[in-house]
């Protein structure tokens, strides 16, 4: 079962009561699955294993449906991490399905969240990675495999503690190089490789 908000952090949490709790844990089922078969089955971030074994992820869902509803949520999780051993908690995945599900929404609200990094005084602790259904890196093309890298099934904010990837890229050999290996990981697996993960192929832009 998924809890519900606590004063100890548990590692899979609805923040806000889901409207549909069995979409909830099918949310959560396929963003582990997502998170163990594509980001660390195709080793897209070395850095994923050690805390997805450790268990160390936090899977944090809300139905926040706003801009400021999320933002709310996010400061939350900004500052639990904080408060938070990184033995016991090391990064969390804040999965937002009905805020931000266009990607154009979801790539100008970064803005917002940069902006609330600074303002809480988190600038060099923290970072956020962006992930989304509809990912598309510029000048790139909606169907480029190359933009699955980025895709997660439902729109996530990944937050990261800063000291935890200087510490991963020191351990990594050329680091640099993991983005160009990404692609062509990609590349060779294609969108047939892809769905054979169990993954799902992303609606388009305005699609139902």
């Amino acid at each position: 079962m998924l809890s519900q908000r606590k004063n100890i952090p548990n590692m899979t949490e609805l923040l806000q009561p889901y409207p549909d709790a069995t979409a909830a844990e099918e949310i959560i089922a396929s963003t582990k699955t997502w998170l163990e078969r594509a980001v660390i089955g195709l080793n897209l971030c070395p850095f994923a294993k050690s805390v997805f074994v450790k268990k160390q992820v936090r899977y944090a869902l809300t139905a926040a449906s706003s801009p400021d509803e999320l933002l709310a949520e996010l400061e939350h999780e900004l500052t639990l991490l904080a408060d938070t051993d990184p033995a016991q908690l090391d990064t969390t995945l804040l999965i937002h399905p009905l805020a931000m599900t266009d990607f154009l929404d979801f790539h100008f609200f970064l803005g917002e969240v940069d902006a609330l990094i600074r303002n809480l005084g988190f600038e060099g602790v923290f970072q956020i990675a962006s992930l989304h259904p509809q990912y598309e890196f510029a000048g790139s093309e909606p169907d480029d495999i190359a933009n699955f890298t980025n895709r997660s099934p439902y729109p996530t904010l990944h937050l990261l503690r800063e000291s935890s990837i200087d510490r991963a890229v020191a351990a990594f050999p050329e680091a640099e190089a993991i983005f160009e290996r990404n692609i062509e990981t990609m590349k060779k697996l294609g969108l047939a490789g892809w769905l054979a993960l169990g993954m799902t192929r992303p609606k388009k832009h305005g699609e139902e």
